[in-house]
């Protein structure tokens, strides 16, 4: 099975899960700035979090490198961490193209 059929058998997983004790359904409807995304917005939203989660792994890896004499800089490997959450939040940002002022 491909990778592509795995996220779409999740996705329909996803839609047919009843909403958590306490949740409201479509929830973004009833946030002020959110829209409803489009098949393809939805994919490239999932396959950008594939990727964060990917990278956060990578970052897990080297942050357990970390020694004090002769292992990685801990400092630069926060600052890296701070700054892929930083891109990582764009990219969902630019897909989801909220309609803030900020």
């Amino acid at each position: 099975m491909t990778e592509q059929m795995l996220c779409e058998q999740r996705d329909i997983l996803r839609m047919l899960k009843k909403p958590e004790e306490g949740m409201a359904e479509n929830q973004h409807k009833k946030i002020k700035g959110y829209r409803d995304l489009s098949e393809e917005e939805i994919a490239l939203m999932n396959e950008v979090k594939e990727m964060e989660a990917e990278v956060g792994r990578l970052v897990k890896k080297l942050s357990a490198r970390v020694m004090p004499a002769e292992g990685l800089d801990p400092r630069w490997i926060l600052i890296g961490r701070t700054d892929l959450q930083t891109g990582f939040m764009a990219l969902v940002r630019a897909i989801a193209r909220p309609a803030t002022e900020l």
